[in-house]
């Protein structure tokens, strides 16, 4: 009898595993909460489907943060180079962006969600969207349908629910009640990629929705070359979301405004004299200083001194008064999770055995900039194929 797969959830992580099944012969089922598959994923590609970074794996595998032990043999699987041919082999057509980022020429999701949807079908992939997960016992799973409660008893299960990111889009954390009443360890979920909130003074709104470009910026842990947007919300953006790890641990935070002068020099730009210029004038004309940042140095250190080496340490170290990061619902990604501790190396809940937990549900964290796919398409394949291994030794 030909072998049953269930697949919870149709991010890319639930879809890498289902293709993997599949093609193997598999007959694979995918429940879905939503009426359509792939939702974040369609979310994610509205700015640009961002799927991977063009770098070496060394470097890559950097920029992930949990129990990267575990999370960095299964990265080294999938990397750049394969997720790219995968992605082209949708017929994609990718290309390397001046950053190394990695995208489909079209921009868009739609496309290559619609072609690779189009595959799974072919190779006989079942989708049942408004199947929302009720529970069950590790072995039976229920769900609540249009036309009511179904159960299902495949010989394995891809859960692929995600984390608690986006929960209008169906990420909304609610599977970690069924985990902790099965007693499976798991992690507090945290915000990642998410905007640090600031309480702005009025005169900043005129700067609402600038881009604020080639900053540095400074936790306790670390200095990051980035950029950001200034929101009503905040500051948002990759330079941002690459240190927001840092921010909820130690809430101090400094900007260097001009990464690319030195202090003696920002120094001597500042004793020229000013002539006739108003402060912003001369300041934009020495130090290349827009209105952007200058706002930002009247915000956060008014009144400025006179003094130019003290203006100077400020432009180069200026502290930015924050509230924290913003809420969790607001997050591209989430920290936290079913612990690694729960799982054995295929991925697999130990307790639960042909069981296994994929993407973002699984207690890791990463940077935007292609990590996230990334990871969710590897750890969706390692399962898929695991699972695979795992059906074959069961029966023999």
């Amino acid at each position: 009898m030909r072998k049953q797969a269930l697949v919870i959830g149709s991010g890319p992580s639930g879809l890498m595993a289902a293709d993997r099944l599949s093609a193997a012969g598999i007959s694979v089922t995918i429940a879905e909460a939503k009426p359509s598959a792939g939702r974040k994923f369609l979310m994610a590609g509205k700015s640009g489907l961002n799927l991977t970074k063009d770098e070496t794996f060394e470097t890559f595998q950097q920029a992930y943060w949990g129990r990267q032990s575990l999370l960095t043999p299964i990265l080294g699987t999938f990397q750049s180079k394969d997720v790219t041919a995968w992605a082209d082999g949708l017929g994609a057509e990718t290309f390397v962006g001046s950053t190394k980022r990695v995208f489909p020429k079209v921009m868009k999701a739609s496309p290559l969600l619609r072609s690779w949807l189009a595959r799974l079908s072919d190779q006989g992939v079942t989708l049942r969207t408004r199947w929302r997960w009720a529970g069950g016992d590790g072995r039976t799973f229920a769900f609540e349908t249009p036309e009511g409660t179904q159960e299902l008893c495949p010989d394995v299960t891809i859960l692929a629910l995600g984390g608690a990111s986006w929960p209008r889009l169906g990420s909304d954390g609610a599977w970690t009640a069924w985990f902790a009443g099965q007693k499976i360890p798991l992690a507090p979920f945290t915000p990642c990629n998410v905007a640090v909130r600031i309480d702005w003074s009025s005169h900043m709104s005129t700067q609402f929705g600038k881009p604020l470009k080639s900053v540095t910026f400074l936790t306790n842990a670390r200095r990051v070359r980035g950029e950001a947007v200034i929101s009503a919300k905040g500051l948002e953006g990759s330079g941002i979301y690459e240190i927001t790890r840092d921010l909820r641990q130690n809430k101090d935070l400094k900007i260097d405004l001009l990464p690319d002068w030195s202090l003696n020099k920002i120094i001597t730009a500042l004793n020229k004299p000013k002539g006739k210029d108003s402060q912003s004038t001369f300041w934009r004309k020495a130090l290349k200083l827009g209105p952007e940042k200058q706002s930002l140095l009247h915000e956060f250190a008014r009144p400025l001194p006179k003094d130019a080496e003290e203006l100077a340490k400020l432009i180069k170290n200026l502290p930015v008064l924050h509230e924290g990061l913003r809420p969790i619902e607001e997050a591209i990604s989430t920290g936290g999770g079913v612990s690694f501790d729960a799982l054995d190396e295929t991925l697999m809940i130990k307790s639960m055995p042909g069981v296994f937990c994929v993407g973002e549900m699984l207690d890791w964290e990463a940077p935007t900039g292609g990590y996230l796919i990334s990871a969710a398409l590897a750890t969706g394949r390692w399962a898929g194929t695991k699972a695979i291994e795992y059906l074959q030794h069961q029966t023999h």
